[in-house]
């Protein structure tokens, strides 16, 4: 049968839940719950718009309010929530299907993606895995837990996990924009707070089953993924970690502490499963953007001695800039020698460090081992990883912060360093910008 031939590839045709006609989806739709994380006046503008309507607000913990106290209850009511809206009928099933998804973001980019389940037997988040689908950066083990309390016990999971394929052919996804005619629209609305707009089509048509599973068999077969990365003896992998690498991470963990509860069926069970939508590495709308770091409760001479010290003097400078203007002019020169550049802005300004020599690839993986060690002998310190420079520059600028602009990662070289080098550095790119992420808006049951 050709859901077990899509099972092979560690796919799963998944039962679609969606709200029912009548239901605002306006206020039904929220950004992911990782986004945002230092500004939480952000959620409450949602929670404001919301209001007593339906919403996937009542169903997922945004991280900004995470370490606020009373984490156990609101878990308690996310649960309760979730059964509510499915005993009051808000919810309703679309049998099994794919959803294809049409994305338009606030800055007018589209972009096309595919919603599915895939089995989580085939995905390991360690660094060096050789499964169907890989990481494409470090995971923080620590940032688990809380999502596993969030999970375990949740009759519902709601996708905020972006998988990449590598289709250079454009096989699998760009064909089912000809056919949206033929597929039932589920959703079709604008997105709160410069989200865009989204439109998400079923697709039961077996034929067209058919069409998606040869599209993914093509990118999987061994000689034709060795031949294509110019390696031989590799085993292949179809999926690419893009957002949502600790969410997945959180399905995983919980997955495998089911499946050794009595009277699991490890084939059956739905927890085996994690609603993803899978978008094309060649989608023109899809943009790599980088995820830059702040330090919190710091002095910027403090950090800068630190990486004198890290670095060695003799590889590590750096220069004050007369505004953000001129450190772009200097980010964007072509000859930067052997060095890594990246950016800066602190209370006194922006500027610029250098490091000679560097010992990564990228730029992110200099300023994290640094950060890694660092952060480790100053407990009282805070780190976060902030998509926008618009945001950097205005939490970098206050007094006790800076932040750290880091550039765009080369999104068609993704697939083959990850072959090559195993996972990135963690939080090494990002998706778009934070308005630009997935918004909740289908179910699947997983209790």
């Amino acid at each position: 049968m050709l859901t077990e031939s899509f099972l092979k590839l560690g796919i799963k045709i998944p039962e679609i839940l969606t709200p029912r006609n009548g239901v605002d989806l306006y206020k039904w739709a929220v950004v992911a719950c990782d986004q945002y994380t230092s500004e939480p006046d952000y959620w409450d503008k949602v929670a404001a718009i919301v209001g007593d309507a339906p919403s996937t607000l009542n169903l997922v913990f945004p991280e900004a309010y995470l370490g606020r106290g009373a984490e156990t209850e609101r878990i308690s009511r996310i649960h309760g929530k979730m059964r509510e809206y499915l005993e009051q009928g808000i919810i309703v099933s679309h049998g099994l299907g794919f959803v294809y998804v049409e994305r338009r973001t606030s800055r007018g980019a589209s972009r096309r993606g595919l919603i599915l389940a895939v089995d989580l037997e085939g995905y390991d988040y360690h660094s060096g895995a050789e499964t169907l689908i890989r990481t494409t950066e470090g995971t923080v083990l620590e940032r688990i837990p809380p999502r596993v309390r969030i999970r375990e016990g949740a009759p519902l999971e709601l996708p905020h996990v972006m998988l990449l394929i590598d289709d250079s052919d454009r096989r699998v996804i760009e064909p089912l924009a000809a056919k949206t005619g033929e597929f039932e629209c589920l959703y079709d609305t604008d997105l709160m707070m410069g989200g865009g707009h989204v439109g998400g089509f079923l697709i039961k048509d077996p034929t067209v089953w058919e069409e998606i599973y040869r599209g993914f068999a093509a990118l999987a077969e061994p000689g034709r993924f060795n031949e294509k990365y110019g390696v031989a003896g590799k085993a292949p992998f179809l999926f690419a970690v893009g957002d949502g690498n600790h969410s997945l991470a959180t399905a995983k963990a919980v997955w495998e502490k089911t499946k050794r509860q009595p009277g699991i069926d490890p084939e059956g069970h739905p927890a085996r499963y994690a609603l993803v939508e899978v978008v094309n590495i060649h989608d023109p709308g899809l943009q790599f953007e980088p995820i830059h770091r702040v330090l919190f409760n710091v002095a910027a001479a403090d950090v800068f001695k630190a990486m004198r010290d890290y670095f060695g003097a003799a590889r590590f400078g750096f220069e004050r800039l007369t505004d953000r203007r001129a450190l772009e002019a200097k980010l964007q020169a072509k000859e930067h020698g052997n060095r890594h550049l990246i950016g800066f802005v602190d209370d006194q300004g922006y500027g610029m460090i250098w490091i000679a020599d560097p010992q990564s690839n990228l730029e992110v993986g200099t300023l994290q081992a640094f950060l890694d060690q660092w952060l480790e002998r100053h407990p009282g310190a805070g780190v976060d990883y902030i998509h926008g420079d618009e945001v950097v520059s205005k939490l970098g600028s206050q007094r006790g912060n800076i932040g750290f602009f880091l550039p765009a990662l080369e999104k068609n070289a993704l697939f083959k360093t990850v072959l090559q080098d195993g996972a990135l550095p963690r939080k090494s790119f990002s998706m778009g910008e934070a308005e630009e992420k997935r918004f909740y808006l289908e179910c699947r049951r997983i209790g």
